[in-house]
């Protein structure tokens, strides 16, 4: 008998990859933890039925949120991870040498120990000298920190269920004062396919924009994530994503990458005329 795990994209569209193997299935006090051994993904993390990741496609969505920013920004050294118990954004934090701290603040043990378990590749450099991960949650933890980081990046599950308050404008004006006067914030902004998800989007881009003087999405295209089509968006105090990419200084780094370069970069900011005419809308509203 064949085994299939399935995501529902929509309550009209569904999303199968085979399994080979159910390696772990847990229930924490926030959510179902599943971990698959699939032929095409291989290992897949699944939260709450949700696909958080696999290993074939993880490199796209860790390097996005990590390398943009790091590219324009020189000067970062102290960084807020919220989320991302895997430890893929992490993983790639720790390649460079400028960055002198990593708290990562992840509301579910669990998921940590799970990762480091059977997700080796993304956990692997969570015990670096300068990572601090502080298991609790990030609103509380957030609301006391000010002036602190020089980026934030928000590596949360998507905005129903326990994440939503990362959604929130209370949320990303906490986010602002937590950053220091140049810093930057990056999240991952969902799909704008499908109309719910779409509308969330809207939603989260808007308090952004209400927020930090500079904000724009960027686009990546992630095959296991909804309609394989997925934004963040990068919010900054000071610097503009495409005016201030210092492309000779990144690649100076020598760091090998799978999916960004600076190039891509430059294209990841260009976007298709029906997200440019949605996020139009919504930035009109708050002009009004």
């Amino acid at each position: 008998m064949e085994l299939w795990f399935s995501e529902f994209h929509t309550p009209d569209v569904k999303h199968s990859i085979r399994v080979n193997k159910h390696l772990y299935s847990k229930q924490s006090d926030y959510q179902r933890i599943d971990i698959f051994e699939t032929p095409e993904f291989g290992r897949v993390l699944t939260l709450d039925g949700n696909v958080m990741l696999t290993e074939r496609d993880e490199f796209i969505y860790d390097e996005m949120m990590t390398h943009v920013p790091m590219a324009v920004h020189k000067g970062i050294r102290d960084i807020l991870v919220i989320g991302a118990g895997d430890g893929g954004v992490v993983r790639e934090l720790t390649r460079y040498d400028r960055v002198k701290r990593i708290d990562l603040v992840e509301m579910d043990p669990m998921v940590v120990d799970a990762c480091r378990a059977y997700l080796p590749s993304n956990a692997c450099r969570m015990d670096d000298r300068r990572v601090h991960i502080y298991f609790e949650n990030a609103l509380r933890f957030i609301r006391r920190c000010e002036g602190e980081y020089d980026l934030i990046i928000v590596d949360s599950t998507d905005p129903f269920g326990p994440s939503e308050g990362l959604f929130t404008r209370e949320f990303y004006g906490n986010c602002f004062n937590a950053l220091k006067s140049d810093g930057i914030m990056v999240n991952q902004q969902g799909s704008p396919f499908y109309s719910e998800d779409a509308r969330a989007m809207q939603r989260s881009h808007k308090r952004i924009a209400d927020t930090f003087p500079i904000s724009r999405v960027y686009q990546a295209h992630i095959p296991t994530y909804a309609a394989g089509y997925w934004l963040f968006g990068f919010a900054s105090k000071k610097y503009h994503p495409l005016d201030d990419l210092d492309a000779e200084s990144w690649e100076a780094e020598n760091l090998y990458t799978r999916y960004y370069t600076t190039r891509l970069h430059k294209g990841c900011f260009y976007l298709p005329a029906f997200l440019e005419e949605m996020l139009r809308e919504v930035e009109k509203k708050e002009a009004q």
